[in-house]
């Protein structure tokens, strides 16, 4: 598999989170973001990604972009460890959950909103964050265990610790979330988070790496 990736994007991060759980070993090619005015909308990375966003994933003959259908192909053709549960009930909640942060969160303070929002754009970011996490903190108060829901990692997981990264890089004071909070540090604890973590990725500035 070839996963196309930028160190810091939280949607290339779930990824990584579920490639490293599930043992599968993949080549990176770093797609920068920032420099060349955005390696993403060169006409090479076009022809793999039409939308023009990381990540893609070249696996079993096909490319595959958008994270949760990359993740839920990863679980429909390897299915261990699983990443949904089985029982209806908390499978619906996980979905809940990765939905919740993958639409209602991250798109609004991702870097293509952001360029348009000129000097306002910390601002921005941290009232789409804040906003989105009130709302998660109160859903994870009743569906929590160690981890978003239960005690199993989930696909919840794999978009909640990305995009505490991101509220952590825009100064979002976590205080008021003290469920997420700990979810999150539960989740960084464990190999395939610290092993996917922006700051140890082929592409990450050596100023950031850990």
């Amino acid at each position: 598999p070839i996963l196309y990736s930028y160190f810091r994007s939280s949607c290339s991060w779930r990824v990584r989170i579920a490639l490293a759980l599930k043992g599968i070993s993949y080549d990176v090619v770093p797609v920068n973001l920032l420099k060349d005015g955005g390696q993403q909308f060169s006409a090479e990375f076009k022809a793999t990604n039409p939308m023009q966003q990381v990540p893609a994933l070249k696996i079993d003959g096909i490319t595959l972009s958008q994270s949760l259908a990359i993740i839920h192909y990863l679980e429909d053709t390897r299915p261990n460890p699983r990443l949904l549960p089985q029982d209806p009930k908390k499978r619906a909640q996980v979905r809940m959950i990765a939905d919740h942060i993958v639409s209602g969160i991250q798109p609004l303070q991702n870097l293509s909103v952001l360029k348009q929002m000129g000097e306002k754009k910390t601002e921005w970011a941290q009232n789409c964050i804040s906003s989105g996490f009130q709302a998660l903190e109160q859903t994870l108060q009743h569906t929590a265990g160690r981890y978003c829901v239960g005690d199993e990692v989930s696909m919840a997981d794999l978009c909640l610790v990305p995009q505490v990264f991101n509220a952590e890089r825009f100064k979002v004071d976590m205080a008021p979330y003290p469920t997420i909070t700990r979810i999150n540090k539960a989740l960084l604890e464990l190999e395939a988070f610290k092993v996917s973590h922006p700051s140890r990725q082929p592409d990450t500035p050596a100023e950031l790496r850990a």
